[in-house]
């Protein structure tokens, strides 16, 4: 009998279609049916849930019901599948929620080999911005790589006898966070914990009915700071306590201090909100702040989340609203210049920075050997009358460029680091700013696979002094026009940048939604070459290692196969029919199907393809004079002796 692999523990409520729609990715896995079981618990539903399930049970042998009294969490079902789990390794999921086709598989693979305790899959989200925990995989880690704090759902493989050797368990009944209380107890106890980034393992998305959503996080009934100060207390318990700020336990805190405890401050929270809720959120932050934090943490903050922190722990409600009004308005700036394909990439250099809400750069102010926080931002905000010191301008400062697949919600990390500096502006003030290269790659990008056809965005993470911005990467070209760049034959597909109608850079792989020809028309007027059979295509790079690329051409009236292939000099060639016998005698358009502007003219003898000329290009009076009388043999005998 084989061995069970893979648990998935799925708790559902009241899912109805959602059960589904998830079901599918959970049994067609490529790990075999037999070697991983899928573990539904129903938590008391009262709708068709548990009739949905016992349908798809009864079709699967590897899939297995229970139901229990409803817990109104799913802490308590998540607990009941662990104890009736047969395999090595537990996956859980949620019921509205899905698993990439070849998950199990590559998890329990990647779990193996490395011997871990948990291993992080790739997850995509249409509710969070994407981790940078995902940018490579990692074989083996711990908790001292307190990216993991990133990524704090329990969407994750744990070591089923990992979890029962420290008696791993969910709190059961309402109780907010946790999922932090268990994932945080199992990164602290791990000895070797594994992320799986080159593949799209777990999808997290958002519900069309609102499901997945932490609206009702406050509701008193589920403890939400109680609940809070167990977690920072369970990391406490767990680490070192320490004065450095750069200590294992302060980092750890950060991400609970920064997550829980100072979205209660910043904006969007703290201005849409009603006030009078708001403030007793605040208060009760405070005090949690106050009373678990050490003041390393705060110490180790940005300087707007430090100024944040400042007005929290002072009960300065007013100031952090004034505050988070100011920071609302910062926006991020992205420009691109030199965009080329270069090598089968597209490389383009690329700077970030922020904006004040009137358009000016965010600054710093040098002033008696220190740094001073832009005082713009800080009018209106009650305390800060004298300014606010800056003591480590590039604390936690960080940018990142990212791929997004528009079809796909996947998330994908270009090659390549960018830099954090201060760029001097005149009169002591400066600029913090974050620039380096685009450096696409569209054959490898994927997990070292190429991308897949679809509109692919390129976007842009950047966090400096404390506020951070996801924007889209975008240029000074035209909106809706092609890159400058033009398109590219890369493994045998057309990859084809442009500017959107919002002037934000993207790539079309294998003409998704953008068509070479009608959108480089300019491009191909301008043409001015010819070739025998094979004429290059200036406007179109190739990638030089890059498979022929078949498509049709219209010459004159008569469709036809050809062909586009990687030159010689780095630009692809369009490759025709020798024999074209179909066609008069004369000097035919060639062009891509719903085309106006042809890609070339083809010049054509007895049925001979003789040669390919560009739209541009003009015959001297030797070339006419051999056209004229090009039904001569001895003529075309010569000249295909001379190579025309």
């Amino acid at each position: 009998m084989p061995v069970i692999k893979v648990s998935v523990i799925v708790p559902v409520y009241n899912t109805g279609k959602y059960v589904d729609e998830c079901a599918p990715s959970l049994l067609g896995q490529s790990l075999p049916a037999d070697e991983y079981e899928v573990i539904y618990v129903d938590d008391g539903s009262t709708d068709d849930t548990l009739g949905r399930l016992e349908k798809i049970a009864a079709a699967h042998p590897n899939v297995q019901v229970h139901t229990m009294p409803n817990s109104g969490w799913p802490g308590a079902p998540r607990n009941l599948g662990m104890r009736h789990a047969r395999g090595e390794y537990i996956q859980f999921v949620d019921h509205d929620d899905t698993l990439g086709p070849e998950a199990l598989e590559r998890l329990y693979e990647h779990a193996k080999r490395n011997d871990a305790d948990v291993v992080i899959g790739k997850m995509s989200s249409t509710m969070v911005r994407p981790r940078r925990l995902f940018r490579h995989t990692v074989d083996a880690c711990t908790i001292e790589n307190d990216e993991l704090m990133q990524s704090m759902s329990p969407h994750k493989m744990f070591r089923r006898g990992f979890v029962e050797e420290h008696g791993l368990q969910f709190p059961e009944g309402p109780w907010i966070l946790e999922d932090l209380l268990f994932v945080s107890a199992a990164y602290l106890k791990a000895e070797r914990i594994s992320i799986l980034a080159d593949y799209p393992c777990y999808y997290w998305m958002k519900r069309d009915d609102g499901g997945n959503n932490t609206q009702h996080r406050f509701n008193p009934r589920h403890g939400f700071w109680p609940n809070a100060r167990t977690i920072v207390r369970q990391v406490k318990d767990g680490t070192t306590p320490s004065d450095d700020i750069d200590a294992l336990q302060n980092r750890l805190l950060h991400r609970l201090y920064h997550v829980e405890i100072l979205s209660r401050t910043r904006e969007p929270e703290i201005l849409r909100e009603d006030p009078a809720e708001q403030r007793q959120r605040f208060e009760a932050a405070r005090e949690l702040a106050l009373e678990e934090f050490p003041a390393a943490v705060r110490d180790g903050l940005p300087a707007v989340s430090r100024l944040r922190a400042q007005l929290l722990e002072n009960g300065d409600f007013d100031g952090a609203v004034a505050l988070a009004e100011r920071v609302r308005e910062v926006k991020a700036r992205s420009r691109v210049s030199g965009l080329r394909w270069q090598d089968g990439r597209l490389v383009a250099d690329v700077t970030l920075d922020l904006l004040r809400g009137d358009g000016e750069p965010l600054t710093l102010t040098e002033r008696d050997g220190k740094w001073w926080l832009d005082p713009e931002l800080l009018r209106d905000v009650p305390g800060t009358e004298d300014g606010w010191q800056v003591p480590d301008p590039f604390r936690r400062a960080y940018a990142e460029l990212v791929v997004k697949d528009r079809d796909r919600e996947d998330w994908w990390y270009p090659e390549g680091d960018l830099k954090v500096e201060l760029r001097p502006l005149g009169d002591g003030r400066s600029a913090l700013v974050a620039s380096g290269r685009l450096n696409l790659d569209p054959e490898r990008l994927v997990g070292g696979l190429p991308l897949q056809r679809g509109v692919h965005d390129v976007w842009a993470y950047v966090q400096l002094l404390g506020v951070d911005r996801m924007l889209r990467v975008s240029g000074d070209g035209e909106p809706g026009a092609p890159a400058v760049a033009g398109p590219a034959l890369t493994g045998g597909r057309l990859a084809i940048p442009y500017w959107t109608v919002k002037g934000q850079l993207a790539l079309d792989i294998d003409q998704r939604l953008r068509k070479i020809g009608p959108d480089t028309d300019g491009l191909v007027a301008a043409n001015p070459a010819r070739a025998r059979r094979s004429l290059g295509l200036p406007y179109l790079a190739a990638s030089p290692d890059s498979a022929p690329l078949p498509l049709q051409v219209t010459v004159a009236t008569l469709t036809v196969e050809a062909k586009l292939a990687p030159g010689p000099d780095g630009t692809a060639r369009l490759r025709l029919p020798a024999r074209l016998k179909k066609l008069p005698d004369g000097r035919h358009p060639v062009s891509l199907p719903k085309a106006e502007t042809p890609l070339a003219y083809a010049v054509v003898r007895d049925g001979d393809l003789l040669r390919l000329e560009g739209p541009a290009y003009e015959a001297g009076r030797g070339r006419q004079f051999l056209d004229s009388v090009g039904d001569n043999r001895q003529v075309r005998r010569m000249r295909g002796q001379l190579g025309h």
